[in-house]
């Protein structure tokens, strides 16, 4: 028996990287290893399989702890996060209610989305019994700002209060709210959220929001406010997409970024901390198959508790189609309860610190933020660059667009994967359908069409020949057509005359190529002779397209075909109209 007090390690031998790749060579078996397996993602890295110790060993900044400059590892030495509830009742007292019952219910800290508050009076209204509770406050102007101090001020509440005032739209005002907002007060926001929900990427994200606070600081300091000061009143909104590992690196390469930015105002270490309020995406989240937003919100709000937020807000799964109800609110106040009290995910602060790949995708992360802020402050800093940012962004959305059109990017329920039988016009409300952009709206919308026009095409996927080609052109049919809310029976034949007396609105052959142009020639002058003018069309791209289509073949499906174009041109070929 070993000694107990010997090293387990010592039992296996170390492995060269070397080693790694003659074993992966191996296993390719000839195979190119940049196409299988290096990923190249939508901020530009070129993400490897795996990673070693040999790919951190210069970040000096991976061997700190977590509460110590330059954040990296979070701003706390202690592990843990502030449950957000966001309210978004216009009316004061109603918003109160809604935001003491979520109190009660476990979170922690409240966001009032859209109050409109008329005076003094009704913010009195809105914080009644929240006295020990944080809250945030969305701040169209100046005015609001103004009203706010006054009541807060008079008030001498202590719990944390902040607001969504951008400093830069009203710098005078930011100015006169530095000099008067009281302690624990953090009145600035940068609203870097928008930026998720607009389809930027992470570097992006963090580059436009660093140029942001860049031209905040200076803005600040020049008219006399120190940076400290004006870096306490400051915190930044960020938006959890769905790219895991890249959003728990985001966050914590802003934390650094900011730290070194706010240093070089000279500014004093503690006065480097960036505080980050995340809030789960709208651009991904889908109204088909909706309570996947579900699975979809739990992982980014992991990845925002594992990045070091130190607020985190789950939208509620149903929010980008109706107003949510209270079911829909308690499941995603308790995503977060669970992730804290059941998975433990407060235990420890900044898990995934020393990960290879983490501490990896935060140093790449690192140096195109910062890239993209010193391209920002060459064209004037953020004011004067705001059209070549909208530039790089609409650029990120057309990427992003297309990826999903041809489903390279796949959302399961909507455009793969999707259930034909599922509707949902009855409980979407349009003003919500239609409000901010999302990814798998151009996908909704040409479902929607045919569960307005009433009529749901019929889509016969008939299987016949090759076993192992029958059934998987079967299955990339039925989830190529099941997009656009067709119905999609399959059926199996041992002939193709068979098929000519099946029912259908169109009819999609399901097998080899090689086997396509005598099942075309048979079937063809079978429907003929019928007297039917059942379309056929055939999944796949073989060879023979041309002499396919002179046969009598309507269209064919495949990985290149245009979701979108094929199917809407189905739907008017097929009677369906809004």
């Amino acid at each position: 028996m070993a000694n107990s007090n010997s090293n387990l390690l010592e039992e296996f031998p170390p492995v060269t990287t070397q080693a790694w790749e003659d074993a992966i060579a191996k296993d390719l078996k000839g195979a190119d290893y940049d196409k299988k397996l290096i990923w190249r993602t939508v901020a530009g890295m070129a993400a490897r399989p795996y990673y070693r110790a040999e790919d951190t060993a210069g970040l000096d900044w991976a061997r700190t702890t977590p509460g110590v400059f330059p954040y990296v590892r979070g701003t706390r030495a202690e592990a843990g996060w502030r449950i957000r509830e966001v309210i978004d009742l216009p009316d004061a007292l109603a918003a109160n209610r809604a935001a003491r019952a979520a109190v009660a219910a476990g979170a922690e800290e409240i966001s009032f989305g859209k109050i409109t508050v008329g005076n003094v009076s009704d913010v009195a209204i809105l914080l009644t019994d929240l006295d020990s509770v944080p809250v945030l406050l969305a701040c169209p102007d100046g005015r609001f700002m103004r009203r706010l101090l006054a009541h807060l001020v008079k008030a001498q509440r202590t719990a944390p209060v902040a607001t969504t005032f951008e400093p830069l739209s009203d710098i005078d005002c930011a100015v006169q709210t530095a000099l008067s907002a009281p302690p624990g007060m953090t009145p600035f926001m940068i609203n870097d959220a928008r930026l998720e929900d607009a389809y930027a990427t992470a570097a992006q994200e963090i580059g436009f929001a660093l140029a942001n606070g860049v031209d905040y600081l200076a803005a600040m300091t020049e008219r006399g406010v120190n940076a400290a000061r004006a870096a306490s009143l400051v915190h930044f909104g960020f938006g959890i997409g769905a790219n895991f590992f890249f959003e728990i690196a985001k966050l914590r390469a802003l934390r650094m970024l900011w730290a070194r930015v706010v240093e070089s105002f000279g500014a004093p270490a503690e006065a480097c901390k960036a505080r980050i309020a995340a809030r789960t995406a709208r651009w991904n989240k889908t109204v088909y198959d909706p309570h996947m937003n579900v699975l979809r919100a739990t992982t980014e709000a992991i990845a925002a508790v594992l990045g070091g937020a130190d607020s985190v807000s789950v939208a509620a799964f149903d929010e980008c189609y109706r107003r949510p109800d209270e079911a829909s609110r308690r499941l995603a106040r308790n995503t977060q309860i669970l992730l804290k009290h059941e998975a433990m995910l407060a235990q420890v602060a900044d898990p995934g610190g020393g990960a290879y790949a983490i501490e990896a995708i935060t140093a790449f992360l690192a140096e195109e933020g910062w890239k993209i802020m010193q391209e920002v402050e060459s064209r004037g800093g953020y004011r004067q660059a705001k059209e070549w940012i909208g530039e790089k962004i609409e650029q990120s959305v057309t990427d992003r667009e297309s990826s999903v059109g041809d489903r390279r990017r796949i959302f399961v329920g909507t455009n793969q994967f999707a259930n034909p039988a599922e509707r949902a016009l009855e409980r979407i409300e349009p003003v919500r359908f239609a409000a901010g952009r999302r990814a798998t709206r151009f996908y909704e919308e040409l479902r929607l069409r045919t569960e307005r026009s009433g009529k749901t095409p019929r889509i016969l996927l008939a299987e016949i020949g090759d076993t192992k080609m029958r059934a998987a052109r079967s299955s990339f049919a039925a989830n190529f057509f099941a997009c656009a809310g067709f119905a999609v029976p399959v059926q199996r034949f041992a002939a193709a005359g068979e098929i000519a007396a099946a029912e259908g609105d169109a009819i999609v052959l399901c097998s080899s190529d090689r086997e396509y142009a005598a099942l075309v020639a048979e079937l063809i002058p079978k429907l003929k002779a019928a007297g039917r003018s059942t379309p056929v069309i055939v999944a796949g791209n073989p060879e023979n397209t041309e002499g396919l289509r002179a046969a009598g073949v309507a269209d064919f499906i495949h990985v290149r075909s245009n979701p979108l174009e094929v199917l809407a041109e189905w739907q008017k070929r097929l009677g369906v109209r809004e």
